[in-house]
């Protein structure tokens, strides 16, 4: 089930870079870089509206309270590794950057 949330994220990231990409514009004046900033802004959150709607509906499909409870286990101990190897992380590159060792 892992593989198909990648491969969602990899479509939209695709088609976000397709839609950035798109067609070599020429240089216009500043007064209509405010509209394209609106135009660019009102795109991402459209797609990020519908990638989150379908995340919704993938999860409204797919919902077993067993596995919400594992899920919700797995989450606050991953979270609590994270949070203790990032301090560590963090200790080790301050050292590093002031010279301790």
């Amino acid at each position: 089930m892992g593989t198909r949330y990648f491969l969602a994220l990899f479509l939209i990231l695709l088609v976000l870079g397709f839609e950035v990409q798109g067609d070599p514009v020429p240089q216009q004046e500043e007064t209509a870089s405010p509209a394209m900033l609106t135009k660019v802004q009102e795109s991402l959150l459209g797609y990020w509206d519908l990638a989150k709607a379908a995340a919704h509906n993938l999860y409204e499909k797919t919902y077993l309270p067993a596995m919400d409870e594992k899920i919700r286990d797995i989450y606050s101990k991953s979270t609590a590794a994270v949070t203790t190897y990032a301090g560590i992380f963090t200790d080790q590159v301050i050292s590093l950057l002031k010279g301790e060792h």
